[in-house]
């Protein structure tokens, strides 16, 4: 018993090398969603801009739309508007906004210093709806498609890089599909 009780640092230190060692391989970007396959969850938020309006759904079937997680507080977010702005003179989707855990006023003028890339933007600021995609940080941008069926959650800032990598593939699918009526 002794002898195992003065090996038991070295056997922990060995599993514990093992655990960090194969997370060093992890990608945070994938993170696995259970809502992939699944409508967007029901909600009722305002808008951001316009806190008199209800919204209750960004699931609506017709459209493809990007779901994009944002916050004054995030650097992230300030590194991803400027190509945000491009996506958003795209005619293949369209792109909502999901401001979170943030202050409406601050927001609105994140949005007026930088301009708005959004269709609109749903005012989130104690993170329900967040919490019922499972975001756990900004940004995050999740695909909803023409059915609104979620197609893809991406934990991360988006560039053209990740756009061609993560993104254009599955669009160009999810239109194809809506084209012969899937």
């Amino acid at each position: 018993m002794g002898k195992i009780i003065r090996f038991l640092p070295l056997i922990v230190f060995i599993a514990l090398g093992v655990v960090l060692y194969r997370g060093l391989f992890l990608k945070p970007q994938e993170l696995p969603s259970a809502l992939v396959g699944k409508p967007v969850p029901e909600f009722t938020l305002t808008g951001l801009k316009d806190g008199d309006r209800t919204l209750t759904s960004v699931g609506q079937k017709g459209d493809i739309k990007l779901l994009n997680v944002w916050a004054t507080w995030c650097p992230s977010c300030r590194y991803e508007h400027p190509y945000l702005l491009d996506l958003a003179k795209s005619d293949q989707f369209k792109l909502y906004g999901l401001n979170y855990k943030d202050e409406r006023d601050l927001a609105i003028k994140w949005l007026e210093d930088l301009a708005d890339p959004y269709q609109y933007s749903i005012f989130d600021p104690n993170g329900r709806l967040g919490l019922d995609l499972g975001v756990y940080a900004a940004p995050e941008t999740f695909v909803i498609d023409h059915n609104g069926i979620i197609r893809k959650r991406f934990a991360g800032p988006i560039d053209g890089k990740v756009w061609q990598k993560e993104f254009a593939p599955l669009i160009k699918t999810i239109s194809q599909e809506r084209a012969r009526g899937e």
